[in-house]
């Protein structure tokens, strides 16, 4: 029988802060990134949940975003294996691949259409759904969940958990290969694990086709969440660490 607070280090509920630059003490890492084969990070595929949710996922995003939600899911594997050893050695890989699996299920064409509601906060509430119906348990649901509504809430004040922090830094090093508080992201990960996995998870021009996203749910919804982080259709498009692999 699990504690409370073996269920709040499994499923990544510790609160770190909301601005990585505060967790990463102003750097681009913590520790030197190395070279990290592909098949040395392991996908949780033999745990009934995730199997079903990864089957749900490859059924409903398109092949550009199931590949995307991989390569997150390996990049943020990476960044927690090398940059965050206590965490790493505690946070189910299950519910770090829930999350990543899950994250942009509110980008398909269905679910846009079915509510008008940002797509990361419907996509939460889809997610919990999903989530209850392969089986978690309450409480990774719910970390999985909030982890997607708030994937988008990038830097500022105040604290997230640890799963929605590392969520966020793996999609925006996918997406967009910056952030405005870390200097220098893209050296967090190894050159050479970067390529691996862009490799293993071709991205099928997946910049030009997550800018579609935006500006499709920024034209049809003015108010959506997509709108706080300023020109972020033109730093997709921009994304310099990932275009030699777009």
């Amino acid at each position: 029988m699990t504690s409370v607070n073996d269920d709040i280090k499994k499923n990544g509920w510790d609160a770190c802060p909301l601005n990585p630059a505060k967790v990463l003490k102003g750097k681009s890492f913590l520790h030197e990134p190395k070279s990290l084969p592909v098949d040395d990070i392991p996908f949780p595929s033999d745990d009934p949940v995730v199997a079903k949710a990864q089957e749900y996922a490859k059924a409903k995003l398109p092949e550009q975003t199931y590949n995307h939600s991989m390569r997150v899911y390996y990049f943020g594997t990476t960044i927690l294996k090398q940059q965050f050893a206590d965490q790493w050695g505690t946070l189910s890989p299950s519910t770090f691949a829930l999350t990543c699996l899950l994250h942009d299920i509110g980008t398909t064409d269905e679910n846009i259409a079915a509510t008008r509601m940002s797509f990361d906060l419907y996509g939460g509430i889809v997610a919990l759904r999903v989530l209850q119906e392969c089986g978690a348990s309450k409480d990774q649901a719910e970390a999985v969940c909030e982890a997607i509504i708030r994937h988008q809430d990038i830097g500022g004040d105040g604290s997230i958990t640890f799963l929605g922090q590392l969520i966020q830094l793996a999609t925006i090093y996918d997406n967009v290969g910056a952030h405005p508080e870390v200097p220098e992201l893209g050296e967090m990960i190894h050159e050479e694990t970067r390529r691996a996995i862009n490799e293993r998870f071709p991205r099928l021009r997946w910049l030009v086709c997550f800018a579609e996203v935006i500006r499709r749910e920024e034209g049809a919804k003015p108010w959506c969440n997509s709108t706080r982080i300023p020109e972020f259709e033109r730093m997709v498009l921009g994304n310099e660490l990932m275009m030699p692999f777009d």
